[in-house]
C-alpha cells in the first residue's frame, strides 16, 4: 500500500461520538463535570477509537473529532475574530435544526492554535500516522458571504482574506512544531458551488460563484504558503454530512473543480457514494502529480457496501485516472457534529474494515 499520506485505505476522520462521551458532554454543559473530568473521558475514548482504527488496519489515525461539537464551527470560533450565532440560512434536506454560523466579530488572527491540544494528545498515542482535520478558509466566509464581513471591522475585503489566511498560517506552524505530519482540510464549497440553490444564494449575499470559488482556492493556497517540507495536506469535499442528510445536490462543476484542483495540496478527498455526485469523468480535470481518494463507501446509512461493487468502481474510476493515483475511503465522516450520523457503531466498523479489505485487494498489502 502507499508508503505516504494519503494511503490507500483512509478515511475521512470523525467518527460516532460513544455514549460515555455524548453523557460527559452533556453533563458538562449543564455544569456537573468539570472541564479536566470532560477531558478524561474524552481521552479514554479517544484512546480507544485510535486502537480500534489501528486494529482494523487503517494507517491514518485521527481522534474522531470526539470533542468537537461541529467539524467547522470548534476551530473557527477558536480563532480571534470570528464566532458562532444561530442561523436559518442553509437547509439540510428533511432536518429542521440549522447548525449554527461563523460571523465575523472582530479582526481576525490566530495567537495560539484552535485544538494544538488535541492534535498533541493524538500525537502521543497513536502509533499510526496522527491526522488532523481541520475547516478550510473558506468556511468562515461562505455561509454569511461578502455581506456577513462588517464594514466597520474590514473596510477593505482585501484585509480580510489576508487576516485569514495569516491566521491560518500561523496555526498550520504550530500543529507542524507540535509533530503533524499529515493535515486535512475539510472543504464543502468547491461541491456546493455546483447547486443552483447555492449558487443563488451567494449571488443573493453579494458575490459571484465561479470567481467566489478561485477566491477561496487563492485564500487556501495562501493559509499553505508556508507549510513545511515534509507535511502531506489533503482536502476533502462534499455536498454535506448532517444527521445523515445533504445541504447541496448536483454533480462537480467544472469551473469550481477546476478552482478545487488549483490548491496546494497533495490530494483530495471526493464524494462519489451517489448519484448526486456525478460520475468520474470530472477526474479529468485532475492534475497529473495527484492523487484523488474515491469516496465510494457512504457515512449516511449502516448497510454495508460489497466488495465486489466497490471495486467494480475503482475500476471504472481507473479507465479515467491512472490505478496507482487512486485510493479509498468512505464518502464523509461518520459525524460531523456531535449528533452522529443514523448507523450504529459497529455498522461504522464494518464499513472502515471494509475500506481495508477492498484497498488490500485492489492495491495489495505493504
Amino acid at each position: 500500500m502507499s508508503a505516504v499520506a494519503p494511503f490507500r485505505a483512509d478515511h475521512v476522520g470523525s467518527l460516532l461520538r460513544p455514549s460515555a462521551v455524548r453523557e460527559a458532554r452533556a453533563r458538562a454543559k449543564a455544569g456537573s463535570l468539570s472541564r479536566a473530568e470532560l477531558r478524561q473521558i474524552e481521552d479514554a475514548a479517544i484512546l480507544d477509537v485510535v486502537r480500534r482504527q489501528e486494529s482494523i488496519g487503517l494507517r491514518a489515525i485521527t481522534d474522531g473529532e470526539l470533542r468537537r461539537d461541529y467539524w467547522h464551527l470548534d476551530f473557527l470560533c477558536g480563532l480571534e475574530g470570528i464566532s458562532a450565532r444561530e442561523s436559518l440560512d442553509l437547509k439540510f434536506e428533511g432536518v429542521e435544526e440549522v447548525p449554527p454560523t461563523p460571523v465575523v466579530t472582530g479582526p481576525i488572527g490566530c495567537t495560539r492554535a484552535p485544538q494544538l491540544d488535541d492534535f498533541s494528545y493524538l500525537a502521543s498515542i497513536a502509533r499510526g500516522t496522527p491526522k488532523f482535520t481541520l475547516p478550510a478558509p473558506s468556511m468562515a466566509h461562505m455561509r454569511g458571504g461578502s455581506k456577513g464581513i462588517p464594514k466597520s471591522i474590514y473596510p477593505d475585503q482585501e484585509r480580510y482574506w489576508a487576516d485569514l489566511a495569516a491566521a491560518y498560517r500561523v496555526a498550520i506552524a504550530q500543529l507542524a512544531a507540535a509533530g503533524c505530519r499529515y493535515l486535512q482540510i475539510d472543504d464543502i464549497t468547491f461541491s456546493y458551488l455546483a447547486d443552483d440553490k447555492v449558487r443563488a444564494g451567494v449571488l443573493e449575499k453579494g458575490d459571484e460563484p465561479d470567481q467566489l470559488a478561485k477566491r477561496y482556492a487563492a485564500t487556501i493556497n495562501a493559509a499553505l504558503s508556508e507549510r513545511p517540507e515534509g507535511m502531506r495536506v489533503t482536502m476533502h469535499t462534499c455536498r454535506g454530512n448532517f444527521q445523515s442528510t445533504f445541504a447541496a445536490s448536483a454533480p462537480y462543476a467544472r469551473a469550481a473543480t477546476e478552482a478545487m484542483f488549483s490548491t496546494a495540496v497533495d490530494a483530495w478527498f471526493m464524494e462519489f457514494d451517489s448519484d448526486r455526485a456525478g460520475g468520474f469523468d470530472v477526474l479529468r480535470l485532475l492534475p497529473e502529480d495527484r492523487i484523488v481518494v474515491l469516496g465510494l463507501i457512504t457515512t449516511k446509512f449502516g448497510e454495508l457496501e460489497s466488495v465486489d461493487a466497490i471495486a467494480k468502481r475503482i475500476n471504472q474510476a481507473a479507465r479515467v485516472v491512472p490505478l496507482e493515483r487512486l485510493c479509498l475511503s468512505p464518502q464523509c465522516g461518520f459525524s460531523s457534529t456531535h449528533h452522529g450520523n443514523k448507523l450504529a457503531e459497529d455498522e461504522q466498523w464494518r464499513k472502515l474494515d471494509r475500506v481495508v479489505q477492498v484497498a488490500r485487494l485492489v492495491w495489495g498489502d505493504d
